[in-house]
């Protein structure tokens, strides 16, 4: 085994805590420092891992400059808009960065991101966790071994399970906005379809919010249905709601890929994977593992995996560039949202020019 990657956490609330445990517990990373704007976080969490607390992004690089990695975890509005700004500062001292979903709170502030990141040739990641799992390589290898086929129709059901009567409230002044869990939780959604199915080329989406959020003044549009195609002709369907309600099959967490040789199912995220071909009994595949928690140490270390093996930047898992398409998508449907439903083409992601040299 290499060298182990020196690694900083900024950002030290329950998703920061989860990351940190992470790296301490991966052979492949070195804790070094944790840092949170809010001094109590920041001291406790150094307490816990026995690492130093540092107070800004800057106090702790200057203390460290032998830190090659900087995990964002950061919240705001949104759970997005503290992201940018030490992101940014991380990839202008030429760290290679981290980001936690969604990768910033506006698509412009994203764009600028993944440019800057390439610009400076740094490996820019984000938390896209939810397709690093037994049951999405399962699927990923049968898309590759042609179990699949030509794809016909993706179907995506994504949420958190509730009713009326748990109705907890806005959540206050960061949540209590249109858009909040749109921005926040779609990134999930697109990227595991975009995983399978490729870039979308048009999206379609009504947005509303059940009677207990209206009587309750709650801005939050929570129930999202996004129609779309993608370039390789699949026809994709997304059906995200904030706890409005109970999911039925496939649980909270469902996946299902047609195609022309046959379809695949994941339900409830890292639980179970089926396959159905046409004349044969169902392939059924139960992992044994329940806790969606076990996607957070797998996804981290494919990111500390590929920066370690030094993958051209254009290889890494779950990219900068791969987080960006779903920030495009999201604006898309709210575009589309706000139009009626007018069909949304998104907009064009950056060219992948591929480190393979010019050949003159």
């Amino acid at each position: 085994m290499g060298k182990k990657l020196n690694t900083g956490v900024v950002g030290m609330g329950g998703i920061g805590t989860s990351h940190a445990t992470c790296h301490q517990n991966d052979e492949l990373s070195n804790l070094v420092a944790v840092c949170d704007i809010v001094k109590q976080k920041a001291d406790a969490a150094a307490e816990k891992f026995g690492v130093p607390a540092f107070y800004s992004l800057k106090e702790m690089l200057s203390a460290h400059p032998e830190i090659d990695l900087v995990d964002v975890t950061t919240s705001g509005y949104d759970n997005g808009s503290m992201h940018f700004e030490p992101a940014m500062q991380a990839i202008d001292a030429g760290k290679n960065v981290l980001v936690e979903k969604p990768i910033c709170h506006e698509v412009t502030d994203a764009r600028e991101l993944v440019a800057y990141a390439s610009k400076k040739d740094v490996y820019l990641g984000c938390n896209l966790n939810h397709y690093f799992s037994q049951p999405a390589d399962k699927l990923m290898e049968y898309i590759k071994n042609g179990k699949i086929g030509e794809q016909v129709h993706a179907i995506h059901k994504m949420g958190f399970n509730g009713n009326s009567a748990g109705y907890g409230g806005n959540g206050g002044v960061r949540w209590n906005r249109p858009y909040s869990h749109t921005k926040a939780f779609l990134t999930h959604p697109f990227s595991v379809m975009r995983a399978f199915s490729g870039d979308v080329t048009h999206i379609q989406a009504f947005m509303d919010k059940p009677g207990v959020r209206r009587s309750k003044e709650d801005m939050m549009l929570s129930i999202q249905s996004v129609h779309m195609k993608f370039q390789n002709g699949c026809i994709g369907y997304l059906l995200s709601q904030r706890g409005d309600a109970h999911f039925g099959l496939g649980g909270w967490w469902s996946y299902e890929l047609a195609g022309t040789n046959g379809t695949a199912c994941i339900e409830n995220c890292v639980e179970k994977f089926t396959y159905w071909e046409l004349g044969k009994a169902p392939e059924v595949i139960n992992t044994g593992i329940a806790d969606f928690g076990a996607t957070f140490p797998t996804r981290i270390h494919a990111y500390l995996e590929d920066v370690t093996n030094g993958v051209p930047k254009e290889c890494l898992r779950a990219s900068g560039r791969d987080a960006l398409a779903t920030i495009e998508y999201i604006f898309a449907a709210i575009e589309s949202y706000e139009n009626g439903g007018a069909l949304v083409r998104p907009h064009a992601l950056p060219p992948v020019y591929g480190n393979v040299g010019h050949g003159f």
